[in-house]
């Protein structure tokens, strides 16, 4: 991605600065989250507000505020953008309200806060139509929604793939927006093969505790101290480590793998696993 100059960007704010308020809340989730909820977010928190494209993961460390930014972006979708329907994935339900709750905390700190036909401890509902739903964690629990136009997964590393699988095709209809935002938890899973290997079609973002400004070096030289290498590494400088109980490092097993060399039995893909981009050999 091209980098604005200085120049590019001053012009863009001296733009903004002639467009009516209300205006810019419309267009710019960094905007609202700045002048509306008074948020002061950090570089990396204004590219995640100022993110523009389909598909995000975020690689960020424990208490970075990725779920916080998250839920902003949450917010704003609901609020601007009538009859959008917010889901909110965790790999439980109590993580799924945690975030729910970020997002009417925001709620209650707008300076008129807009009507809620419907408003529970997991889910609520504009009068505009939009929708924000805290979902469970068990993929034949949710196929019945249709149309989100942002799907927020928390933890992902940590979320099922096949609840994953099963959310993907409700952003079909609107080309609604995908996040997954997570803490490495080893090479496995779909969050770990959408960052090695999902392609141009993922913008990614990394945060390490060594970025976030709220995290002191004193707790961190603590931390090292206090925890296994690969569990600081994972944690702390947000590194896909190998999985405790593997036998063979993941990337000798994908160095030794060859389409080259011809297979003893014959193969038949597994269709779960090439939705997955894993291949699978079923021995007959």
């Amino acid at each position: 991605m091209i980098q604005e100059t200085r120049l590019q960007r001053i012009e863009k704010r001296l733009a903004q600065r002639r467009k009516p308020k209300a205006v810019l809340e419309y267009a710019d989730p960094l905007f609202f989250a700045r002048h509306t909820l008074k948020f002061q977010a950090d570089l990396w928190q204004e590219r995640v507000l100022s993110w523009e494209g389909d598909r995000l993961l975020l690689n960020c460390c424990r208490q970075s505020g990725k779920s916080t930014t998250a839920a902003i972006r949450g917010l704003h979708q609901a609020l601007f953008f009538p009859r959008s329907l917010v889901l909110l994935v965790s790999p439980t339900l109590r993580q799924s309200s945690e975030l729910f709750r970020k997002v009417t905390d925001f709620l209650s700190l707008l300076p008129i806060r807009p009507e809620l036909v419907e408003d529970n401890r997991l889910s609520l509902q504009l009068k505009n139509g939009s929708r924000v739903v805290s979902l469970p964690s068990k993929e034949a629990n949710v196929r019945g929604f249709s149309g989100a136009a942002l799907i927020i997964e928390d933890e992902a590393s940590r979320v099922s793939d096949d609840l994953y699988l099963a959310m993907r095709p409700m952003l079909a209809v609107n080309q609604g927006k995908l996040l997954l935002m997570s803490t490495p938890w080893g090479k496995r899973g779909h969050f770990f093969e959408a960052w090695q290997n999902g392609g141009e079609s993922w913008e990614r973002i990394k945060v390490t505790a060594a970025d976030c400004p709220r995290i002191s070096a004193t707790f961190l030289t603590e931390e090292k101290r206090s925890m296994p290498a690969l569990w600081f590494a994972a944690e702390y400088n947000c590194e896909f480590t190998e999985t405790e109980d593997s036998v063979f490092r993941f990337d000798d097993v994908r160095t030794a793998m060859s389409s080259d060399i011809k297979p003893l039995f014959p193969i038949t893909p597994d269709h779960d696993a090439l939705r997955m981009g894993v291949a699978s050999i079923i021995v007959r």
